[in-house]
Formats: structure tokens, C-alpha cells, sequence
């Protein structure tokens, strides 16, 4: 008579947390051992059920909680809630939460509540500053907390657990994003965009941009925004393409800054195909979010982070991730450095990513099935 299943439940909501999920999902799916449950929150709507799309999975469950002008509280009590009346209805063995959204730490609270086993997939990632990024850096702190299982992408975010007194069920795995652009980045890729598919990436310098973290609105963005014109407009050879996120306080900041530049491409937010396929033909990424300082130094792209300090820090030891900070001279010093200076820019563009193998979600699937009694021995860590 076989064992049952072990029902493994992964819960996410907002697209970042999408695409570093899918593949993990596609992984246990693949499992015999393993009955894969999905649910999702919604807490963006239209960006995840693109991500959805394009890794084919249908979820077993969708709170779609997502409603206008929604506010911290309201998406933690209705992940609360949702997900109080999910975990009574299918009792999973292990919910498996991402990363550091209100939906992650809504997520391993419902499940504390009912006694269920959480695992934490990119655990151990640290600022040391509670209201930066925020409220991420105090979901992660408590994810880590309420956590049994702890998926670490690199040993620096082992070390960062450890530092808290958190020494059980630690694993060194990688990054699962760089699981997911072994599915979604291809040479004779077609952008929806058509504006995409006309640039000419071999000829010009296309530097891809985004900028949207609460934390930057105001005067920092400001003056992302006037550096990014001083660049396009002191460098013809560049088009700077920026995917401009939904939120109207960066909208109206990108086209009162930016409109009227014709190297310039303020275009809708790409879905996660489009962006991984983007990033693989532009010459270098200016961003102040977190996933594409990991995906980036995968496809051997400098990132200047349009932020004061980052989390992950160890693409900046190793030399393709650069902090450039939100002051308007920095930016566009270190932007002009490596449109100038062939030999800086070979030195921020050698492929080395300390983030990952492609290998993470096996590790993380066998990691689980160590942890429940199924497999023997524990998966080999991920050595950046």
C-alpha cells in the first residue's frame, strides 16, 4: 500500500512572486510523490494571470482580492480570510509561500493558524531596515519566523537567517528565476509591442528601464526621471525603452519628465516573456526592482539599481549589479561611465550570477520531500 500524496499548496499573488512560483509549480506538478495545489490571491490581477498564461498553469484556487485603491489592511485581512476558508477546505501538508508581498506573509500567518507547515521560497534576504523597502524588508523578517522550511537563494541569505537564530530546515538553493528564463527567453522571440520588434539592438544602445517602488516617489523619482533625460538627450546611440508601471503617480511623473524625447519609448508593462526577451537584447538595465537584479547578471547585463541599498547584495560583490542611488548626477555619472568606457562596461557584463544554477526548483522539490520522510538525503546546496 503506497504512502499518500503529500499535498504541497503554493500561494502567491502579485506577478514578481508569478514567476518565481511557475516554475517551482511546473516542478512539483512533475512529482509523483507530490499532489500540487495552487492558489492565488490576486493582488494584481492583470500582470498575473499573463505570468499564468505563459507557464500554463490554472490555479485550483483564485481569491481575486484585488479592488480599487486597495491598502495594506485590506489585502492582509482578505488574504486572511480567503485563505482561512482554503486551508479548512483542502488541509495541504505544506503551503509553500514567495518572497515578501502581504500576500506571502498573509499566507504563512492563515497557515500558522491552522497548524500547517510553511516553507519560505527565498528566504534570508535582508536590508536591516524596516521601513526599506517597505512593508517587504518586515514580511520577509516575519515569513522567516513563521517559516518550519526555509529556501535560501544564495549562502549570504543562510547567513542571514542564522544571524536571527533561525538554524532548522535552512537550504541553499538558487534562485528559481533563473529556473523561469529557461522557459521564456528565445532568439527569434516576437514582441507584442511593436515598437519592440522595430528597435535596432544591434546598431543602437537600447537601456531598459523601470522604475516604481513606493520609496522612490516624490524627489527621488524626480530625479531618476532627469537623469534618464539628460541621458537620452546627451546620447544619440541610445533608446532608452521604459516600460511604465500602472501607478498613476509614476505615470504622470515618466510623461511630464520624458514625453517629446524620440529615443524615448514609454511603453505599456511588459509581461514576463516580453521583459526577459528585452532584457537579453539591451545593453544595460536601469532598474529599482528586485527580480531583474537577479535575472540580468544571468543574461550577462550590467544593472544600475536606481535605489539607496538593496538586498542583494551579492551581484554587487561580484561586480554586475552597481547601486547609483536616486541623486540625478550619480545616475547619469555611472550611466555615462559605461556608454563611455568599453573596459567598464566588459567588466560589469562577464556573465557570473551568484543567484543560481537553473537547478533551484528540483532542490526546493526535493528538499520537501527530505523534509516529510520521502528521500533520503537532502538536496546538494547551490554554490554561487
Amino acid at each position: 500500500m503506497g504512502m499518500d500524496k503529500l499535498k504541497v499548496m503554493t500561494i502567491f499573488g502579485t506577478r514578481p512572486e508569478a514567476i518565481k512560483m511557475a516554475p517551482l509549480v511546473k516542478e512539483l506538478e512533475r512529482r509523483e510523490e507530490i499532489e500540487s495545489l495552487c492558489c492565488v490571491t490576486a493582488q494584481h490581477r492583470q500582470m498575473l494571470d499573463s505570468v499564468l498564461d505563459i507557464f500554463g498553469i490554472a490555479p485550483q484556487f483564485d481569491l481575486d482580492i484585488m479592488e480599487p485603491s486597495q491598502t495594506l489592511s485590506t489585502i492582509t485581512t482578505k488574504c486572511l480570510l480567503g485563505l482561512e476558508k482554503v486551508f479548512q477546505e483542502v488541509r495541504p501538508d505544506l503551503v509553500l509561500v514567495h518572497g515578501d508581498t502581504s500576500t506571502t506573509f498573509a499566507g504563512a500567518l492563515a497557515a500558522f493558524y491552522q497548524q500547517i507547515a510553511v516553507g519560505h521560497v527565498e528566504a534570508g534576504l535582508r536590508t536591516w531596515d524596516r521601513y526599506s523597502p517597505f512593508p517587504e524588508e518586515m514580511n520577509r523578517a516575519m515569513v522567516g519566523r513563521l517559516a518550519q522550511l526555509h529556501f535560501c537563494p544564495t549562502a549570504a541569505n543562510r547567513r542571514n537567517l542564522e544571524a536571527e537564530g533561525i538554524t532548522k530546515g535552512l537550504y541553499v538553493t538558487g534562485n528559481t528565476v533563473i529556473d523561469a528564463l529557461q522557459t521564456t527567453v528565445a532568439e527569434n522571440f516576437n514582441f507584442g509591442e511593436d515598437a519592440l520588434n522595430r528597435l535596432d539592438y544591434q546598431g543602437k544602445r537600447v537601456i531598459l528601464v523601470t522604475c516604481h517602488r513606493r520609496e522612490n516617489y516624490g524627489a527621488p523619482m524626480e530625479d531618476i526621471m532627469a537623469a534618464l533625460a539628460r541621458i537620452a538627450r546627451s546620447h544619440r546611440s541610445v533608446e532608452l525603452v521604459y516600460p511604465v508601471h500602472l501607478s498613476p503617480v509614476v505615470q504622470e511623473c515618466a510623461h511630464r519628465n520624458l514625453d517629446g524625447l524620440d529615443n524615448v519609448h514609454l511603453i505599456a508593462p511588459l509581461d514576463v516573456e516580453e521583459m526577459h526577451n528585452l532584457m537579453a537584447r539591451s545593453f544595460l538595465v536601469m532598474t529599482d526592482s528586485g527580480g531583474l537584479q537577479e535575472e540580468a547578471p544571468a543574461l550577462g547585463k550590467p544593472v544600475l539599481v536606481l535605489r539607496k541599498e538593496t538586498e542583494r547584495p551579492e551581484a554587487v560583490q561580484a561586480g554586475t549589479v552597481k547601486l547609483a542611488g536616486v541623486c540625478r548626477d550619480d545616475i547619469v555619472g555611472m550611466a555615462e561611465e559605461l556608454l563611455t568606457d568599453p573596459a567598464a562596461y566588459a567588466r560589469m557584463a562577464h556573465a557570473v550570477n551568484p543567484y543560481g544554477d537553473g537547478r533551484a526548483c528540483r532542490r526546493i522539490a526535493d528538499a520537501v520531500l527530505c523534509h516529510f520522510g520521502r528521500l533520503d538525503r537532502p538536496p546538494e546546496p547551490f554554490e554561487g
